[in-house]
């Protein structure tokens, strides 16, 4: 019966002149910040007129959870524009309020404005809604996977009856498909379970297993928490101890770990950066070691549980130390081989794999382990680099990591999307700044004065458009004293520094080049220790000679 009502719809929607447009289904519940597309004013060739696409090539998460994705064409004289941003509807824009943002599609409407023809549409609760916009619309309404739009002008013409029969009877398939499809197995039972570990042992994605080298079945592993560690803006971080009996603590040796919570509305970074963890060749000596992902249902929560490193993040161990050249070979050297693994594509044993920009590498990014070398984490940004992804799926990932880090290329939103090199560039950048955060602390470079982060003459947490000025604008960097430059060793450092925050991401070091020049740093600075102590042997024989 409901197959016969749909078949009698199509039919009338021929003879009234109804547009049919294919929409996404929204399965996921869970609330998270809007994807849009986000661009400043261009031209376009849209006439105002049926459905026209916004041609923006930049897809951004808004940065707030409340706002929606709004779409404006202007004409005036000669001139169309279209502008796509995100929006808070509590708040004006351009002296309007937004009263259609509820829409899952752009709809266009007409608002009074001097010397211009003027249209405004918001949508909300679809990806990149605002794409695709729609004029001259009485009605529209939706039934499965399509919105019906009714459009102004008469759109019946007889020679496309047999396409719209054809189109019918595709639609009309496929919706059985899709009903049949999604009708309930009787034999399988229902999981009424209020809490189950989101890696499931016999699941399709054989990598989860091999990854975390962990099967504790269906049980979440017995946690206490006990102190709060660490907090960021999509999670806190806590040091935990797994209770006596615990599978993982008996068989793996772990009795402290570390355990990121995200709340139930940031499912979205909780997810990407546990799909991140789960690849099997991510896995290195310098990446923090994932043990499993939970989802906690009753507590409306998603956990990452991982290693404990007591030392804490670099950012606060540089604070609280001032570290030897040795250390910062140690830390610098780790630090430039695991980036490089990330941006390779292939491992250590040359096997293939997918490269991952972090896009978030910073101080407090990087834990500092026991024997004075990095450990990466917080993969919560970081992108898989695979060459089968578009440039529309690229330009998904937006303007985003930590504004003080972020590459000159970045701040302008400029970032190549035909090349996935741009995204390891922007990581190098990065890198290079932490880089410099490092040899700041380090006694080979005479004084040491207190830790500051790079542009540290900007506030705690610089706003992008502060960090424009600095680096776009000013053409700033942090600072390389000349005092730095008497070590032969931290020299040659602060020479690749300079090449890896180049304002041009084509002349930047690649982050193997710079792992390679630490191995020639060290090899120098045993060569000068061998030096120094040939010069004092030669002088104790000259003194016995004299003697």
């Amino acid at each position: 019966m409901e197959l016969l009502r749909f078949s009698v719809f199509c039919c009338g929607a021929v003879l009234f002149g109804i547009v049919l447009l294919p929409v996404e289904t929204n399965t996921s519940a869970i609330p998270v910040r809007q994807l849009c597309r986000f661009c400043d004013l261009r031209a376009t060739n849209c006439p105002g007129r049926g459905v026209c696409k916004v041609e923006c090539d930049i897809t951004a998460i808004c940065p707030e959870y409340n706002e929606v994705c709004v779409s404006i064409w202007r004409k005036k004289d000669d001139n169309i524009t279209f502008e796509t941003v995100c929006h808070d509807p509590a708040l004006p824009l351009y002296g309007l309020y937004l009263d259609d943002y509820n829409n899952t599609k752009c709809i266009m409407k007409e608002k009074k404005a001097k010397d211009s023809k003027f249209f405004i549409c918001s949508c909300s609760n679809e990806e990149e809604c605002n794409d695709h916009i729609i004029f001259n619309l009485i009605f529209t309404f939706a039934l499965p996977d399509y919105i019906f739009a009714f459009q102004v002008g008469p759109v019946i013409v007889v020679s496309l009856v047999p396409l719209l029969v054809i189109a019918i009877f595709v639609i009309t398939s496929f919706y059985c498909y899709r009903v049949c499809n999604q009708q309930p197995n009787p034999r399988k039972p229902l999981d009424n379970t209020d809490k189950h570990p989101i890696i499931d042992p016999e699941g399709s994605d054989s990598s989860s297993t091999h990854a975390n080298n962990l099967n504790h079945n269906t049980e979440l592993l017995p946690i206490e928490l006990d102190v709060l560690v660490g907090k960021g803006r999509f999670a806190e971080v806590y040091k935990a101890k797994l209770k006596q009996g615990s599978s993982v603590r008996e068989e793996h040796g772990f009795e402290t770990v570390a355990v990121k919570i995200f709340q139930f509305e940031e499912y979205a970074s909780w997810k990407n950066e546990k799909d991140i963890f789960s690849d099997a060749d991510l896995r290195h000596e310098n990446v923090l070691h994932f043990l499993t992902a939970e989802e906690r249902k009753g507590q409306r929560q998603y956990w990452l549980i991982t290693a404990y490193h007591p030392l804490g993040n670099l950012q606060e161990f540089l604070t609280n130390h001032i570290i030897s050249w040795q250390d910062l070979w140690l830390l610098g050297s780790s630090l430039a081989r695991v980036v490089a693994h990330l941006h390779s594509d292939r491992t250590s044993c040359g096997r293939c794999k997918v490269p991952i920009a972090h896009r978030d590498i910073k101080s407090s990014n990087i834990l500092v382990k026991k024997d004075m070398t990095c450990c990466l984490c917080d993969f919560g940004l970081a992108l898989r680099l695979d060459n089968s992804l578009s440039v529309d799926e690229l330009a998904n990932s937006g303007q985003v990591g930590t504004a003080r880090y972020m590459a000159p290329e970045v701040l302008e939103s400029r970032i190549n999307l035909e090349n996935i090199e741009s995204f390891k560039q922007a990581d190098v950048y990065s890198m290079a700044l932490v880089l410099w955060e490092i040899i700041s602390r380090c006694s080979a470079i005479g004084e040491v004065k207190e830790y500051k982060p790079p542009f540290g003459n900007l506030r705690e947490h610089p706003c992008v458009e502060s960090m424009k000025d600095s680096v776009l604008r000013d053409r700033g960097r942090p600072e390389i004293p000349n005092s730095w430059t008497s070590h032969a060793g931290i020299q040659m450092v602060c020479g690749s520094i300079e090449e890896c925050w180049d304002h041009d991401p084509e002349a930047r070091l690649t982050a193997h080049c710079i792992a390679e020049r630490f191995d020639d740093v060290e090899y120098l600075d045993k060569l000068s220790d061998c030096s120094d102590s040939e010069e004092k042997m030669l002088e104790e024989i000259i003194v016995v000679d004299e003697k």
